[in-house]
């Protein structure tokens, strides 16, 4: 998706050969294609992540204001473990996480979202913040009128910048994500090789490892 694109392209050269930008370097002017799709996260008393600041576009599909609710709170109970170990890898591994999920209205009509998360660095740390995009992969003529009120993942991607894989979290997402009878077998495949984003990668499922992307 457009604002995807754009904000990982701006992430990625304002971070430098650090492994996360700090927010103070956000210069909200040069990414004003993507802002409305934008938000950021923050760590909340209770260990999860809430909206700090969220566009319009975004808080439209929602049909209510994101700013101070949760992210995490957000997802289907069946993936609120995978989500998890997803946040810590961006905080902790600092990769980038893509995410497609589908969205559900209370009439039960349903739309493919895609989200990119980001390490964003905060008074020195990255375990507080998270710089992200969301777009509706289509426009259905009821979004913005039937506010999206559960999601369920329907594919993951992990990116390494910096091609420095973090093993261990690969295998607790594939863990957490995979062993889902509704999107995969109850046991994962062997890994094969894809492109994403014109990099290699290894294919788990409906996940893909990328390690490294710099490009």
């Amino acid at each position: 998706m457009p604002s995807t694109k754009t904000l990982y392209t701006y992430w990625n050269a304002i971070r430098g050969s650090r492994s996360a930008p700090d927010r103070r370097d956000i210069d909200p002017t040069r990414i004003r294609e993507a802002l409305a799709n934008t938000f950021i996260l923050e760590l909340d008393e209770a260990d999860k992540f809430s909206f700090r600041l969220a566009g319009s576009h975004l808080c439209t599909s929602y049909c209510r204001e994101l700013k101070g609710r949760s992210f995490s709170a957000l997802w289907h109970d069946r993936d609120s473990d995978a989500m998890d170990t997803l946040i810590r890898a961006v905080t902790e591994d600092h990769a980038v996480a893509l995410v497609t999920f589908q969205g559900s209205t209370a009439l039960h009509t349903k739309v493919s979202f895609e989200t990119i998360l980001m390490p964003l660095r905060h008074n020195g740390s990255t375990h507080t913040r998270i710089l992200g995009a969301m777009s509706a992969l289509e426009e259905p003529y009821w979004l913005g009128v039937q506010p999206i009120l559960e999601q369920r993942i329907t594919g993951l991607r992990l990116i390494w910048p910096d091609e420095v894989p973090a093993e261990e979290t690969q295998r607790e997402v594939l863990a957490n994500v995979v062993n889902d009878t509704e999107f995969a077998q109850a046991t994962p495949p062997s890994a094969m090789p894809t492109t994403v984003y014109g990099r290699t990668a290894r294919r788990y499922a409906h996940l893909a490892v990328i390690d490294g992307g710099r490009n």
